[in-house]
């Protein structure tokens, strides 16, 4: 910490780069040029022809894009957000990543002065600094870029050390909820040859948001980011650089903003498929409650005893819990939190061969590291709800029923001292934390606190190394070349989602007492010793994903003439994917005292690949899929004037697929094991144009893509499943920069877009199992709280009710369970089909034979599915502009430079389904600032405020599993922030 505050104090923190890759158009009013490598080699912004958008540093601080949520406001095209596992997606021209899990890959290709940096860096979560440069390049980028280019490439490049003169530079800023950032570089050259560049940034500030549970303030930020860069030249013809980043993060950072839901008061659903309600979900539909329910304890026998904690129709823990309309105001009783680090080490070699040929050399490494957590449903429940059951728990393992049920209380104790060390009356109640070795609470590893608790962890461990060599020619005719190649390893040692809860923790304990207790030989004697069902919290795990991957890419470049110029380019792709992945939840027995779950006597049980492709018990499933792919594009491109470029373009873009998570038997039969790559031809035409002797710039872009196997996640039992569809997109842009004086700029772009389903596969809605028919009913399922659905084949509802009502009646004699009929959902809820509580399995297969299944009945165990042709997109809204404007006032030597910008993205949707429930609304952001300059602008004054009008911005959405209740998880842009930074440079 000490080493980290002194660099940042020494250099008064914070880089306020001078733009090396910009240089002035002309010495009067003309608009600045910029020096972009869109096509891997150095070029002029307005002479490439691809939709790119550069930023220079000044362009960064003079727009306030202090960070990539910012990014996107000033970009065609072009959308971003947080996402609900520690991820972010960029979405350009409709393409983003609808694909969710360890095995999917990125649709925008992150880069890093050229290297491939890969889905999982942070650099979504830090701040802005030192950079000399970002470049975005929107369509398909699969010949230059490789692999997971589909939509396009975010080139952040940093700033290199100068080898001409020492300079430093650093700025300090305060702003509202105490924000406290500084950062600075300083640059140093040793000699004519030899140069070091240091960089950093820190960032301290409140939380945007207000916990009512305890008036605290969470969503705060404390991080920082060091850079350091060399640059060696040891002749005329070699230059050798060197970078090494490290980025920590430490804080209450928000990975999910807001949960928003329409509740459902049946319970079947927990929130209703209508509209987004700032109600919470009926708990009562949730994995936690129902296996905790007095109807799940009588399916297994245990109806008798009192220890039911809920009743699936009766009161739900979140009843009485008010969620407030406010995104940036919520009620949770467990603080989140949020840890991160990455180390880049980047070295390239740039080798002059002779006058015609050029060699670039560069490696990178990457390693990422992330952990985070937060309240599950960002409620507090009603505890009060427990307190019937968990007396006659305590009883039990108090003795009180030895007395018919000899020595229960020795199963019941262990448990019982661990979920309730303080007893009932103490009011401390224990949840496991979610670990590795999947013991929780009852191996030692919870959290006890003052009410139930409910939250989730999500946590990360990877790490990738490239190599790439790029060789170009510099012949003096017509034709011209490039040739490259790239290898590159990743390596996934951890990726896991848990999902804890004390009702988990309570059925792993309850189950698992009364599986070890009844389990005697024929004189009652006791086979099993104390045990709880393991893991006792929901684990999702993959520990083992590698990742090999090469492409071969080259391009040649002929001029007919001084003015027509074609560009050909193929590029081989290969992946090779193999992944190790089960997911755990009172899988099997573990006796107390048990270190790690896979060290249980009864671990061997536990089939972690149920799927009938691989019959048998394996803890793992273990898969692997490769995919060789062509992609390539053709650009012909005719400079009518030196000022004004016409182009047109064919590209072809991949990203490849992957292996879709284990799933339960019941279901994995219905779900293919792995995804397919996507695949888009892209069709573009453009023109750059320079005006008026460089004081206007405009751009048109108008592009029409045909996509192939789009991947799209559903949720299907607890678990993120992916299938292919495809699309047509098409869409204009224009950017303009006009700059009619000297001191006057205003910036402005615009951008249509139209995406459409073109694919006729129907597709399950996690949000209505029911396919939107009145002939068919959504079951809860009382075994594990997933949802199916069973439908008439002729359209007559009749059938499917009462053969579900048949089954209840059933179940209700032979076990105990008070089921209830069908029942219809509220009027305005959306839902078309009717609703029960029941048992999955037993509706399959008629209670094992005893009740015949009629003929024009069919059971759907992911839902029934419907139609999603002609839908549009996720993150994909059809307008979007922005404008901004600059007028630099001369005082004397000093300058002012008030500036305003405006942005506005329109209505999207955040998932295929589309509807009412699933829009992300239209947005608008206002910033302005006011800035003064001294003399050759060696310092600054800067005054602030971004997002003027206080909007909640939402930019993202991802709807939770019906096991969790089907409720929205949200994701926003900042609140309102202002303040003053002060700053230096020379």
């Amino acid at each position: 910490m000490r080493g980290k505050l002194t660099l940042l104090a020494g250099v008064c923190a914070a880089a306020v780069t001078t733009p090396s890759f910009a240089q002035s158009a002309n010495a009067g009013a003309g608009v600045e040029e910029i020096i972009v490598t869109a096509q891997r080699q150095s070029q002029r912004l307005q002479d490439v022809p691809i939709a790119v958008s550069a930023f220079t540093a000044e362009n960064l601080d003079k727009q306030q894009i202090k960070n990539t949520s910012d990014l996107q406001l000033t970009l065609p095209n072009v959308t971003f957000t947080k996402t609900n596992f520690s991820s972010a997606s960029f979405t350009i021209r409709g393409i983003g990543d609808l694909c969710v899990g360890v095995t999917c890959d990125s649709a925008t290709a992150i880069h890093m002065n050229d290297a491939p940096l890969g889905g999982a860096t942070r650099l979504f979560e830090g701040e802005f600094y030192d950079l000399a440069q970002i470049e975005v390049l929107r369509g398909p980028q699969g010949t230059l870029f490789g692999r997971n280019a589909t939509s396009g490439v975010v080139n952040f490049r940093t700033a290199k050390p100068d080898l001409n003169k020492f300079g430093a530079n650093g700025e300090a800023e305060y702003g509202n909820y105490n924000s406290v950032k500084v950062k600075g570089a300083i640059n140093v050259p040793l000699s004519d040859t030899f140069g070091v560049r240091l960089a950093g940034f820190y960032l301290n500030r409140d939380g945007y948001t207000k916990n009512l549970y305890d008036n605290s303030r969470v969503d705060g930020r404390d991080m920082y980011g060091l850079r350091g860069s060399i640059t060696w030249e040891p002749s005329p013809d070699t230059t050798i650089d060197f970078m090494a980043q490290y980025f920590k993060e430490d804080d209450n950072r928000l990975r999910i903003q807001k949960q928003l839901c329409d509740n459902d008061p049946t319970g079947i659903l927990g929130c209703l498929n209508i509209s987004y309600g700032y109600g919470t979900t009926n708990a009562n539909s949730t994995a936690g409650s129902i296996l905790i329910s007095k109807q799940f304890l009588a399916l297994n026998g245990l109806s008798g005893l009192g220890f039911g904690l809920t009743d699936v129709y009766g009161k739900n823990i979140y009843q009485n819990v008010v969620n407030p309309k406010d995104p940036r105001v919520i009620n949770t009783d467990f603080t989140p939190y949020y840890k991160a680090e990455e180390l880049i080490l980047q070295g390239r070699i740039n080798q002059k061969l002779g006058d015609k040929f050029n060699l670039r050399l560069t490696g990178q490494y990457t390693h990422v590291k992330n952990d985070s957590g937060q309240d599950y449903n960002l409620s507090v429940g009603d505890a009060s709800v427990y307190t019937a059951g968990l007396a006659a728990f305590e009883a039990a393992a108090l003795g009180a029923y030895d007395g018919f049920l000899p020595g229960f209380s020795n199963y019941v104790k262990p448990a019982y001292n661990a979920l309730l060390p303080k007893g009932l009356a103490g009011g401390q109640y224990c949840t496991s934390t979610g670990d590795f070795s999947n013991t929780g609470v009852f191996g030692g590893h919870a959290l006890c606190a003052s009410t139930p608790e409910d939250f989730d962890r999500s946590t990360l461990n990877t790490s990738q190394w490239s190599a790439e060599a790029v060789l170009t020619s510099d012949f003096d005719g017509p034709f011209n070349f490039l040739l490259g190649g790239i290898y590159a390893q990743a390596h996934v040692t951890d990726a896991s989602y848990f999902v804890n809860s004390f009702q988990l923790d309570y059925a792993s304990a309850l189950l698992g007492a009364a599986t070890s207790y009844f389990a005697v030989d024929a004189s009652g004697n006791h086979l099993l010793p104390p045990s709880y069902l393991g893991s006792p919290n929901f684990h999702s795990d993959s520990t083992d994903l590698r990742l090999k991957s090469y492409g071969l890419f080259g391009e040649g470049y002929f001029k007919f003439n001084d003015k027509l110029k074609m560009t050909v380019g193929l590029r081989l792709n290969h992946d090779d994917k193999k992944n190790r992945a089960a997911t755990t939840l009172l899988s099997a027995l573990v006796p107390y005292g048990t270190a790690n779950f896979d060290d249980s006597p009864f671990a061997g049980s536990f089939d972690g690949d149920p799927s009938a492709s691989n019959p048998g018990v394996q803890r793992w499933q273990e898969r692997q899929v490769k995919f060789t792919r062509l992609t390539g594009r053709a650009v012909l491109d005719y400079q009518v004037t030196p000022d004004n470029l016409l182009y047109a373009s064919y590209s072809r873009g991949y990203k490849s697929g992957g292996i879709n998570p284990p799933l339960s038997a019941e279901v994995a039969a219905e779900v293919p094991e792995t995804f397919a790559p996507e695949k888009v031809d892209a069709f573009e035409i453009g023109s750059k144009n320079t005006f008026s002797n460089g004081a206007l710039q405009l751009n048109l872009t108008g592009f029409y893509y045909k996509y192939k196997q789009l991947q799209l996640s559903r949720i299907v039992n607890r678990t993120s499943v992916n299938d292919n569809i495809d699309a047509d997109i098409y869409g204009v842009e224009a950017e303009a920069v006009f700059r009619p004086s000297r001191d006057v700029t205003i910036n402005a772009n615009f951008s249509y877009l139209k995406t459409k389903v073109t694919t006729d596969k129907p597709i399950s809605n996690s949000r209505d199992y029911g396919g939107g028919r009145s002939d068919a009913v959504i079951i809860k399922d009382l075994t594990n709280a997933a949802n199916c659905a069973v439908a008439s084949k002729s359209g007559n509802a009749a059938t499917a009710n009462n053969y579900v009502n048949t089954i209840n009646d059933i179940l209700n004699v032979a076990k105990g369970t008070d089921l209830q009929h069908t029942t219809t959902f509220p009027s305005n809820s959306g839902i078309a089909s009717t609703g029960a509580f029941s048992v999955c399995s037993a509706l399959k297969t008629g209670l094992g034979g005893a009740v015949p299944i009629p003929e024009d009945l069919e059971f759907y165990g992911s839902g029934v599915p419907s139609s999603v042709k002609g839908n549009k997109l996720p993150g994909a809204p059809t307008i979007k502009f922005s404008v901004g404007a600059q007028y630099d006032i001369h005082i004397g030597d000093l300058t002012l430079t008030p500036r305003a910008d405006l942005a506005f993205t329109g209505e999207s949707y955040g998932n295929i389904f589309n509807g009412n429930v699933n829009k992300v609304p239209a947005f608008t952001q206002v910033n302005a600032q006011i800035q003064l300059d001294g003399p050759e602008k060696k310092w600054f004054i800067r005054g602030f405020i971004q997002n003027i009008t206080n909007s909640n911005s939402i930019t993202g959405l991802y709807v939770t599993d019906q096991s969790s209740g089907l409720f929205t998880n949200i994701f926003t842009l900042e609140p309102r922030r202002y303040g003053v930074a002060a700053g230096f440079r020379f």
